[in-house]
């Protein structure tokens, strides 16, 4: 068919309220609150485990639910539908002085990991690609620096950094290198004055606008993994946006290409000498991970729960039926139990108890429940539950980067079996290994 009689065609097909736009949500549906409206209370402490954190962790949590109540949750579910990012919220986050977390002096805000786990997971409770871009900035990235950097490298970088003035990203994931990352491509190559990287890496987050992308490659001559610091438009380095994902659509994680980028002798991080060395900042994300989905699962909670009060059918509400009931105090449930695995977690990391395959297990262990949990709050909002502006339909599609982020649930499971076995089962036996049986 001729492409006018087509489209005139379908234009005949159209009604002549076609192209209205939708009705504001509170007209739409006036039985229950939107998330966006008025984020629910947090109701999810149901053993008072506030007790359990300090003073100070305490005022962190209360100002950072404060912020995002008041500042994210409003515009989260329209940035989240277009899939871009609210930077106008950065310097208003900078304010909060939560960047960095732990790490001491630089202008950083020197907090315990508790403290730090805290903070992102009262962003993740209203908007978890929000939570997900400071991770990346502070627990990886700027963590990398502060623990692989030079004396001149930390007071030059840290310090912006953590007022959130200039924005960190972390490269290790690769196209063909993902939960072996250890065997990552990408080339470091010395030449005279500094290094030439060449290579590709994938599922990058905050790289299509970071000010400074901490960037892993391997040493051609020692073969080993070094860790480098490229500054944003270096020549020869690109970073385009991922596209059509399903879940952290305001994330932007992005596809990294550097051909012939040259990164002076200045910016190669001299502590950081082999793939051991990410070990410190992938354990303490991995923490944080798990205070991520603990966020996201308390933030599901609140909302199923104002729901089911305020929405009703058969002439009651909905928290009046058993089943619902049920399902609630199983979220409810799951929580307290997340809670007190994330909060030993970190009290051993701060002792300096934790190992990586605590670290690990903790990860894929709350996740599973956090995923169960947000599941079940996907089932009580029933239609509702698959439109953002109830929040629980968008920590849906959200939390299943989670699932396999910062280490998969079956390889963080199987960090921890190689630590309690002492046997490592990450690569297929080969086949003169294998038994005829």
């Amino acid at each position: 068919m001729n492409p006018s009689k087509k489209h005139q065609a379908d234009k005949k097909a159209r009604s002549s309220y076609f192209h209205l736009p939708a009705l504001d949500v509170p007209l739409a549906f006036p039985q229950a609150t939107s998330a966006t409206s008025k984020f629910p209370p947090c109701e999810s402490d149901y053993y008072q485990l506030d007790d359990l954190l300090t003073l100070e962790e305490q005022a962190i949590r209360m100002k950072v639910r404060e912020f995002v109540e008041k500042e994210v949750a409003p515009i989260m579910a329209g940035y989240w539908e277009k899939a871009e990012f609210p930077f106008h919220v950065i310097p208003k986050l900078g304010a909060l002085n939560i960047a960095g977390g732990t790490i001491k002096g630089y202008g950083c805000p020197g907090l315990s990991i508790t403290g730090a786990a805290i903070a992102l997971a009262e962003i993740a409770r209203v908007d978890a690609s929000l939570s997900s871009s400071i991770l990346v900035h502070s627990s990886l990235a700027m963590l990398t620096i502060a623990t692989s950097g030079s004396e001149a490298q930390k007071r030059k970088y840290l310090p912006s950094l953590a007022q959130l003035t200039t924005m960190a990203s972390w490269a290790l994931t690769e196209p063909n290198h993902g939960s072996d990352a250890s065997a990552l491509s990408t080339a470091a190559t010395k030449v005279e004055g500094g290094w030439i990287l060449e290579g590709q890496k994938r599922w990058i987050g905050n790289s299509t606008f970071a000010d400074v992308l901490v960037v892993m490659a391997r040493n051609t001559t020692t073969k080993k993994i070094n860790a480098f610091i490229v500054k944003k438009d270096a020549p020869g380095l690109t970073a385009t946006k991922i596209e059509n994902k399903i879940g952290l659509r305001m994330l932007q994680n992005g596809d990294i290409l550097l051909k012939k980028v040259f990164v002076p002798d200045e910016d190669r991080l001299p502590g950081f000498n082999s793939f051991q060395d990410t070990n410190i900042p992938l354990s303490i994300a991995r923490v944080m991970v798990a205070w991520q989905t603990i966020g996201i699962s308390m933030g599901v909670y609140d909302m199923s729960l104002r729901y089911l009060m305020e929405r009703k059918q058969f002439g009651a509400p909905l928290g009046a039926f058993q089943i619902t009931q049920q399902k609630l105090a199983q979220m409810l449930g799951n929580i307290q139990a997340m809670n007190l695995v994330g909060w030993r977690l970190c009290r051993m990391c701060e002792n300096g108890k934790m190992s990586l395959g605590q670290a690990s297990l903790g990860k894929a262990w709350v996740s599973a429940r956090a995923r169960e949990t947000v599941a079940l709050g996907r089932e009580l909002l029933g239609g509702n539950g698959i439109v953002t502006d109830f929040l629980v339909g968008k920590a849906f599609c959200d939390f299943e980067p989670f699932h396999t982020g910062e280490g998969s649930y079956d390889i963080n499971n199987l960090i921890a079996a190689r630590e309690i076995t002492g046997f490592a089962s990450f690569k297929p036996t080969s086949s003169a290994q294998q038994s005829r049986l």
